[in-house]
């Protein structure tokens, strides 16, 4: 971690604590990214940023203010300082506001063993265009593929470190290097669009550039001719492409700031069954070569792997140290946060428990219904946990795909949706998310 950003996160709380404030942590975030774009074989945008911002949160009697720049001037700093002490000054005070007890604080941790940053050289401008050409090439040597939208490639380097008045301090560094590409079927009103994009920690683990253009352009051409599925009550089944969405909402429930406000459909559960039982939700923060992998949260507590939800029984809430004291809990060591936010509750790496079958196995089993690959929008009630949302995929007849669909609505309710949800085996291991396509009992389908 950059000697820089360890002094530069330092000098900012040292200059809270000097213009009058009881409390103070700080982030200094240092990155360069690059992103290229083509189009028709042709370069169309090049991206190039780099640089350092930092923030600032302050906390004076119950009252918390944050601010954040991105110029590290001790000028600045001492402006920053002085600035958010005065608005800490008109804050309201909450009594849960607060940094850790020391005691609370993580001491050790193996950067190294988590695998977060790649070692290798960054790439050139010159080789993301050759990815983002090769994805393109291939999505249009896919027959039926008319037009290809965007095929892209990026790359991010990050570091970052956090101190507190507390005598916290801590950082690690981040890489990452994506390909996507967009195709597109059909002409006209008939077009149908679909996408494929790959996102690793370490180069050498991304998928070819023909693979990915290739899967793009497979898919769109599977879409050619979609229209919309029959109108009733069916068995829905969510390819593992976006069933981390249905999780998701279990997620947002079970948030403490959700709890605390009285605003979740899973408020008054815990202990529960919410999922069926043998299944259970894990988060491991700790797992190596992971995007959501992490040592410490944002306020300085250490990390360790935990059941969410365990043989289908829902285990512990999502906590910051703000939520965890408005409940009367301990923090979960969940904080994430900003350069310009406080900390909030945040989850990191989820492993669902999979299924024995496969997709197509549970495709046989479901007979008629619908195989949901892309979610269109969103009507989540957070209190009930009634549940809407537009979708498009592929209607399946005796357990086979007859046709692709769009412009259909799925609707029920999510804590019945989620107490029969039936899982298959195909989680991608290196995703942050690990969960496999899902199929839900008895969702109503509006279409035709």
């Amino acid at each position: 971690m950059s000697d820089t950003l360890k002094s530069l996160s330092a000098r900012l709380v040292e200059a809270a604590i000097k213009a009058g404030a009881d409390a103070a942590d700080a982030i200094a975030v240092q990155g360069t990214s690059l992103s290229i774009d083509v189009r028709h074989g042709k370069l169309e945008t090049a991206e190039r940023s780099e640089g350092t911002d930092i923030g600032l949160r302050v906390i004076i009697d119950g009252r918390q203010a944050c601010v954040s720049a991105s110029d590290t001037r001790d000028v600045t700093i001492a402006e920053m300082a002085e600035r958010v002490v005065a608005m800490a000054a008109e804050a309201p005070q909450d009594p849960h506001v607060g940094l850790a007890d020391p005691s609370q604080l993580a001491r050790e941790w193996d950067i190294a063993a988590l695998e977060l940053s790649d070692a290798t050289p960054d790439p050139s401008p010159a080789e993301l265009e050759e990815d983002a050409r090769r994805a393109e090439a291939a999505a249009l040597a896919v027959a039926g593929v008319t037009q290809v939208q965007s095929a892209g490639a990026g790359y991010g380097r990050r570091q970052i470190h956090m101190s507190a008045s507390n005598g916290f301090s801590g950082g690690y560094e981040r890489t990452d290097r994506g390909l996507s590409c967009v195709a597109i079927s059909g002409e006209g009103a008939e077009m149908e669009r679909d996408y494929a994009g790959e996102g690793r920690i370490f180069q050498a683990d991304l998928p070819d550039a023909d693979e990915i253009g290739t899967l793009a352009g497979e898919r769109a051409v599977s879409r050619h001719g979609a229209r919309k599925p029959k109108t009733g009550a069916f068995p829905v089944l969510y390819d593992e492409r976006i069933s981390s969405t249905l999780i998701g909402h279990i997620l947002a429930a079970i948030n403490g700031a959700s709890i605390a406000r009285g605003s979740s459909w899973l408020r008054d559960a815990m202990g529960e069954q919410v999922l069926p039982k043998g299944m259970s939700l894990i988060e491991d923060p700790l797992r190596t070569r992971a995007t959501g992998s992490r040592p410490f949260d944002a306020e300085g507590l250490p990390t360790a792997r935990r059941a969410l939800i365990e043989d289908g029984m829902l285990q512990s809430w999502v906590l910051d140290l703000a939520t965890a004291r408005k409940l009367g809990l301990d923090s979960t060591a969940n904080a994430a946060r900003g350069t310009s936010s406080p900390p909030s509750p945040s989850v990191t790496n989820l492993d669902l428990t999979q299924g024995a079958k496969s997709r197509d196995e549970l495709l046989a089993e479901m007979g008629t219904g619908l195989l949901v690959t892309s979610m269109i929008g969103s009507s989540i009630n957070p209190t009930t946990g009634d549940y809407s949302r537009g979708a498009s995929g592929f209607w399946v007849e005796n357990g086979e795909i007859a046709y692709p669909v769009n412009e259909c609505t799925i609707a029920g309710n999510l804590r019945d949706m989620m107490r029969g949800v039936i899982a298959a085996n195909d989680a991608r291991m290196h995703l942050s998310r690990r969960v496999p396509s899902l199929l839900v009992e008895g969702l109503t389908l509006a279409g035709e």
